[in-house]
């Protein structure tokens, strides 16, 4: 992927839904699945462009590479060993009193 100036779409792939990722949400913090090549500053601005008529301000961003899971599974007498991809994930982090309203719509 070139270093040019990407989408959001291109940038943040989709967010993460989990019960820790909506224990976050209550604290002004919302977990996104993005692009491993991402990096914080194009995570901010992606974020801000999407959400731009909800004027939300981000206070920090933090990013963790996820590493993928090995699974082994056996057919037969032999074992395939097979790894999940590896991925980014970013939490945003709003000001407070701040959040994204219809977020998880259609997830």
């Amino acid at each position: 992927m070139s270093r040019g100036v990407r989408s959001f779409d291109q940038v943040v792939l989709r967010p993460v839904v989990s019960e820790k990722s909506y224990a976050a949400m209550a604290a002004g913090r919302y977990v996104f699945r993005c692009h491993p090549d991402a990096n914080k500053v194009e995570i901010r601005r992606a974020i801000e462009e999407a959400f731009a008529e909800q004027k939300i301000t981000i206070v920090n961003v933090n990013t963790v590479r996820v590493r993928g899971k090995t699974r082994i599974r056996s057919r037969g007498r032999t074992r395939v060993r097979g790894e999940s991809p590896r991925w980014k994930k970013a939490i945003v982090t709003l000001a407070a009193g701040q959040k994204i309203e219809g977020l998880f719509e259609g997830v």
